[in-house]
């Protein structure tokens, strides 16, 4: 929610392009069921996008796998970092959930770069969790320009004001793969339902025990998304005192993140009853971005020597032909 906030506000004052990363859910999520699923999970991070107010007509979409040149300008700054600096980032260390780091992974915040520098982008908003990976790229486009010339801009980072909400389990982050995070498609019922079994205070038996609020993820979230600044002063201020009970600070909350979502879940409705509609933003943004892409990454062979050594060859091999 962070980062596409970010992105509704940064639509008014910079050309945008909002990504689509099919290619890094291979990293985590590559058998062939989950890769059919592919399409459905594209079209439903367009419309989260449009249903928080991204606006089309000043964001492009683009589909990541479907520009061969996202991948090749990620082989091209391969070179310039190193493994051990990119076994440092501690991201990667909790997607590969504790196993063996695939290369694919270890090579993520590289293709990551990729996504970034291939429209030359100046600034990237970002969730805290991965700053790390931003500050890749930036090292990568300074050690680029410095060896072959000032070709990118070295992106400034634009932080979510947003802070990480730890999921509904109360042990990690949201995430899907977890299931423990409330979606932006996710209906009234759903989050009720979510929140009603949300974790808050272990060491609080009964209500009337005075309990701690920081920390607690039912306050996290109310502090996030209830915009009754008076009610949470209250319920936070009753629940260490003990006079108030977790049933009425999750419904409370329930009833909070559902005044919230109501709006967005309009928006998404009008958007999914358009047939084609999402579709047609992804493709059409796609070729526009391909065109962007394609003239970057010749300008990146030029600058590294490498955009004549075959019709160099060839040349050559004519006229020995001769």
């Amino acid at each position: 929610m962070g980062s596409l906030a970010n992105r509704v506000r940064l639509q008014h004052e910079y050309e945008t392009f909002l990504i689509l990363a099919d290619l890094h859910l291979l990293t985590t999520a590559n058998s062939p069921d989950e890769i059919a699923r592919v399409p459905q999970y594209v079209r439903d991070q367009v419309l989260d996008a449009l249903a928080v107010g991204v606006d089309p007509a000043r964001v492009t979409f683009y589909l990541q796998s479907a520009i061969g040149e996202v991948a090749e300008l990620g082989t091209l700054l391969q070179s310039l970092v190193t493994v051990p600096r990119l076994q440092r980032i501690p991201s990667l260390k909790e997607m590969s959930r504790g196993g063996e780091m695939s290369y694919a992974l270890l090579g993520y915040p590289v293709l990551q770069a990729a996504d970034i520098l291939c429209v030359k982008a100046n600034a990237v908003p970002v969730g805290r969790d991965n700053h790390a990976h931003v500050e890749v790229t930036r090292e990568i486009a300074r050690r680029f320009n410095g060896l072959y010339g000032e070709v990118f801009p070295v992106p400034e980072l634009v932080a979510s004001d947003v802070p990480n909400l730890i999921g509904t389990d109360g042990q990690a982050k949201m995430s899907k793969s977890l299931d423990n995070a409330i979606y932006l498609s996710d209906t009234a019922e759903d989050v009720n339902r979510k929140v009603a079994r949300m974790y808050t205070d272990p060491n609080r038996v009964r209500a009337d025990v005075p309990g701690n609020v920081d920390g607690n993820p039912v306050f996290e979230y109310h502090r996030a998304f209830n915009d009754d600044r008076a009610q949470v002063a209250d319920l936070e201020r009753r629940y260490r005192e003990g006079r108030v009970g977790d049933v009425e600070v999750k419904e409370a909350l329930a009833a909070a993140l559902n005044r919230f979502l109501d709006p967005v879940r309009e928006r998404r409705a009008c958007c999914t009853e358009r047939s084609g509609y999402v579709d047609e933003l992804i493709t059409e943004g796609t070729e526009r971005t391909r065109a962007v892409v394609r003239d970057v990454v010749l300008e990146v062979r030029r600058a590294m020597g490498l955009a004549g050594t075959y019709n160099r060859l060839r040349r050559n091999a004519a006229r020995s032909a001769r």
